[in-house]
């Protein structure tokens, strides 16, 4: 189980929040398990640390919106990391 405290949803905010830069490692194994096709149940188990078959719908709801976080990452939040000029 891992020690990290995960919100339910994943932020939705337009800039890069504290919650995405504590959790970019998680972004990355996300996008890893979902491109090698792993089954959400086993993400959601591995990254969150919860039992999807014990909270079936906390379980998918937070793999789904952590994902979509981290899709958007590779789109428009990595440039909030290389600093103001990526983001202009």
């Amino acid at each position: 189980m891992t020690g990290k405290h995960f919100e339910d949803r994943a932020p939705d905010a337009p800039r890069l929040t504290a919650y995405d830069e504590d959790h970019l490692a998680d972004y990355i194994r996300l996008l890893d398990a979902d491109d090698e096709g792993a089954y959400w149940s086993d993400a959601a188990a591995l990254v969150f640390g919860i039992d999807p078959a014990a909270e079936p719908d906390r379980a998918k709801a937070m793999h789904a919106s952590h994902l979509a976080r981290a899709r958007w990452m590779t789109e428009v939040g990595y440039a909030y990391l290389l600093g103001p000029r990526a983001t202009e």
